[in-house]
């Protein structure tokens, strides 16, 4: 049997926002404000993420709520051609972890022409002991060709709220399995990508960590999370010849590797909590298997991948 590395264990997984803004940035709230709207959505842990301008802080001292260092960075290389751009969220330790940027340092959007040259500022934050996350690639106006050469991002994210309401944009993994059938292993995140207030807290993590910025960055960086707009998934494993799944009240599971057809498992009445599919007669050799959880009301839950290679 393999299981995915979230679902080891008996703790409940922790919930986090990942990306997200305040009017230290472009975003219509204030930092306390955003952060007590989190904690009082249940979250356990968040970054915020403002452009360029990275942060330690807890704003709102009372609240119970591990504050992730983070920032986003970005670099637009295309206006002749349409609209093409490179976001990136940097999440790190505290400072005396070894995290390389200051509360408040200001940095500089890339100059960059496409992936080649904006990899040696991916270098840079990651020499500064922060993970990556690459953002919405639809509404960046990037397929998987123009990013794919990217190396050092943990994750891509899967939906982000901002686009996903806004623009009906980066809803369902989008690129990704590009990425995951080149034998790239990148996890997929849920995040908000919060501007306006009513952005933040439609998606998140569910990180199978302690409530500590280093335990929820080990955790993220091995893979130990799912991410979700609602549904809840409590075990993800193959036994077998078969790809199995516990979750809350559901409507459709789908089965993923790489590009090939989908197979699902549906519920009429929305009421499924386990489902199992066959691995059985799929053709080639697909290096990983994934599920998402889709409920009555539309909305996802997204494993990350179980390697059948390891």
């Amino acid at each position: 049997m393999k299981r995915q590395q979230a679902f080891g264990g008996s703790a409940k997984l922790l919930k986090g926002g990942l990306h997200c803004h305040t009017r230290r940035s472009d975003g219509a709230g204030e930092p306390d404000e955003v952060i007590r709207l989190h904690a009082k959505n249940g979250y356990d842990f968040l970054a915020l993420t403002d452009h360029r301008f990275y942060n330690y802080k807890n704003f709102a001292p009372e609240v119970p709520i591990t504050i992730i260092p983070g920032m986003e960075f970005d670099g637009t290389f295309a206006y002749d051609h349409g609209f093409r751009c490179f976001h990136t969220v940097c999440i790190g330790p505290a400072k005396e972890d070894g995290n390389g940027y200051d509360q408040d340092e200001r940095v500089d959007s890339a100059k960059t022409t496409g992936q080649e040259d904006y990899q040696p500022y991916l270098d840079k934050i990651h020499a500064k002991g922060n993970l990556t996350i690459h953002c919405h690639p639809e509404w960046s106006g990037t397929s998987a060709r123009y990013f794919e050469k990217l190396r050092g991002n943990f994750a891509i994210e899967i939906w982000n709220s901002g686009c996903a309401l806004n623009c009906h944009m980066d809803r369902d993994a989008a690129c990704w399995d590009e990425l995951l059938g080149q034998g790239i292993r990148v996890y997929g995140v849920a995040v908000d990508d919060g501007h306006g207030m009513g952005d933040h807290c439609n998606g998140w993590v569910r990180v199978n960590a302690e409530n500590t910025i280093s335990s929820i960055l080990d955790a993220l960086k091995d893979g130990r999370f799912y991410s979700s707009c609602g549904p809840e998934i409590y075990d993800f494993y193959v036994d077998g010849d078969k790809a199995c799944i516990d979750c809350s009240a559901a409507s459709v599971v789908r089965l993923q590797s790489d590009m090939h057809p989908t197979r699902i498992v549906t519920s009429a009445d929305g009421s499924m909590t386990h489902a199992e599919i066959g691995l059985n007669g799929w053709p080639g050799h697909y290096r990983y298997v994934r599920m998402t959880v889709i409920d009555k009301d539309g909305k996802y839950a997204w494993t990350n991948p179980i390697w059948l290679d390891d």
